[in-house]
């Protein structure tokens, strides 16, 4: 996959939500403009918070050309409301 440009040209960028497969109550929100490569990270442990957990599997993602909003979104599904919603609707 890679990184993928929308139709202006800029990058798209993707919110996604990861679960260990080997503690399935683990799970992770992350923002990123290549999925592919940050959930090669997340099963090398790259990263801080999940490097322990592994590995990892993609649960769901949504793109979103603007960063911005990206960003934005996967603050509010760290937030108490979005992570309600996340575990209703995303999960």
């Amino acid at each position: 996959m890679g990184q993928v440009r929308s139709k202006n040209g800029c990058f798209m960028y993707y919110v996604y939500l990861i679960k260990s497969i080997t503690f399935p109550d683990k799970r992770y929100v992350g923002c990123t403009s290549n999925l592919e490569e940050r959930l090669k990270k997340h099963n090398e442990g790259g990263s801080v918070y999940t490097a322990d957990k592994g590995p990892w599997e993609i649960i769901t993602y949504l793109a979103f050309a603007d960063k911005v909003k990206a960003y934005g979104f996967e603050k509010y599904l760290k937030s108490g409301s979005g992570g309600a919603f996340a575990k209703k609707r995303l999960w």
